[in-house]
């Protein structure tokens, strides 16, 4: 999710639930960017003042996992940018990177993901 989409009480719904889910599945030092969580490390681009923050980040296994969430965006470029930034930054520092979406937003996030092609499985929640 990008900035702008996280002011809704709908999407931060979504972001708990989302939470509550990973618990359930065993991971641990799940850092989130919602109140109450402490906020993942954020990546500045130079130059400007734009700023990428995960979603979700949590580690099981000693493996670290990036989580983002995928809901309908009312600025779809800025999210394929996070997206792609978050896969190279996973595929460099050897995390995983997933995304988590939910009924009603799988066929954005299908084709968002084709039209970046990025070749990653949904988790559906």
């Amino acid at each position: 999710m990008i900035t702008i989409d996280k002011s809704t009480e709908k999407n931060t719904d979504f972001l708990s639930q989302t939470i509550q889910y990973l618990e359930n599945r065993g991971f641990e030092n799940i850092k989130a960017d919602m109140e109450g969580f402490e906020t993942p490390k954020s990546y500045v681009k130079k130059g400007s003042e734009v700023s990428i923050t995960p979603d979700i980040v949590a580690e099981r296994d000693g493996e670290r996992h990036i989580f983002e969430i995928s809901l309908k965006s009312k600025k779809p470029r800025l999210l394929k940018s996070k997206w792609l930034f978050l896969d190279v930054l996973s595929k460099m520092k050897k995390y995983r990177f997933k995304i988590v979406t939910t009924r009603g937003h799988y066929k954005f996030t299908d084709e968002t993901l084709n039209s970046i092609n990025l070749d990653k499985k949904m988790i559906k929640i």
